[in-house]
């Protein structure tokens, strides 16, 4: 009996490797992998080559299968979507952008459950039905190397970074109208403030981040930063300002309120990636060419762990999955 009931619990997903509490897009191996809290390594699943963001639906990932390691990279790249199954570990589709290649961004629209992925070649955003797994609309973000897309909760409106022409495309979906927002120099990453009434624009090459004004779609400030800001994101009490500095290597902390730099954690690698755990005490930022994932207490302000991936998994953004 004893056998049997052992032989049912690690039939389980996980029991016997610990459970998954991280998903770490790994973009050099073109994998995502799954990982414990601690930093073990459970299973990677393959998906399209390069992969450089994902959002989740609480059901399935979606990666955004680029096809390069690098925006400045020449090439056509690939053009897909893959599906990964948290629960089973495995990827179970994908989703084919056709003629619109390496694509980047993507954010989830929660009211419609359609995705929104921006491309490269061309510089566009495209509306995805997962259910039907195909592009059902695109849109001329008007810029160039669109890069990053956001979606703002419940209203219609979506904003891509247009790295190269540095300005951020405010999109409404229902007519299509297009409002070029000017930004620092190469705008990436971006998120909203807890209200969603300010979109704060990580700017790489301008050490800074740009305050948008959701509402009247127009700049609304800029807040100095270390150098090279790429990816942002907050506390969920809107407190606190996150982002990863790729030039300064370290994390940095930003009060929205006063618009002024509070911290920084220097760290060892180039940081290509930022996200905040469900309770705002966490911060994991990825240093790809070094194979290293930090995890940084954002109330402490200091370095907690490190996770290696392997060599050669080149980890970009990271989601916790509780």
């Amino acid at each position: 009996m004893r056998g049997v009931l052992l032989l049912l619990l690690t039939s389980v997903p996980g029991w016997s490797q610990g459970v998954a509490s991280l998903a770490i897009l790994q973009k050099g191996a073109s994998s995502l992998g799954f990982y414990t809290a601690e930093g073990k390594h459970i299973v990677s699943v393959p998906v399209g080559r390069h992969p450089h963001e994902m959002v989740s639906d609480g059901r399935y990932i979606y990666t955004t299968d680029n096809g390069t390691m690098r925006i400045e990279q020449a090439g056509t790249g690939g053009n897909t979507v893959s599906i990964i199954d948290i629960a089973a570990r495995k990827k179970v589709g994908e989703i084919s952008t056709g003629n619109f290649r390496r694509p980047h961004g993507i954010d989830l629209d929660r009211k419609t459950g359609r995705l929104l992925v921006s491309c490269e070649l061309p510089d566009q955003l495209l509306v995805i039905d997962p259910v039907k797994r195909s592009v059902v609309r695109s849109y001329d973000t008007q810029g160039k190397t669109s890069h990053m897309v956001s979606a703002r909760p419940d209203t219609g409106w979506a904003y891509v970074s247009n790295s190269t022409s540095h300005n951020v495309a405010a999109i409404e979906l229902a007519s299509g109208r297009v409002t070029l927002i000017p930004t620092g120099a190469r705008p990436e990453g971006s998120v909203f403030s807890g209200d969603g009434k300010l979109l704060y624009v990580a700017n790489r090459e301008g050490a800074s981040i740009t305050i948008i004004d959701t509402e009247k779609q127009q700049f609304a400030g800029s807040i100095a930063t270390g150098k090279g800001p790429v990816r942002i994101a907050r506390t969920p009490d809107s407190r606190v300002l996150v982002y990863a500095l790729i030039h300064d290597k370290a994390v940095e902390f930003a009060d929205p309120q006063s618009r002024k730099v509070i911290g920084r954690v220097a760290l060892g690698g180039e940081l290509v990636s930022m996200s905040v755990s469900a309770d705002g005490k966490l911060a994991f930022a990825s240093a790809q060419y070094d194979d290293i994932v930090y995890v940084v207490s954002i109330p402490q302000r200091k370095l907690v762990r490190e996770i290696r991936t392997g060599r050669g998994m080149g980890p970009d953004p990271v989601m916790s999955l509780k």
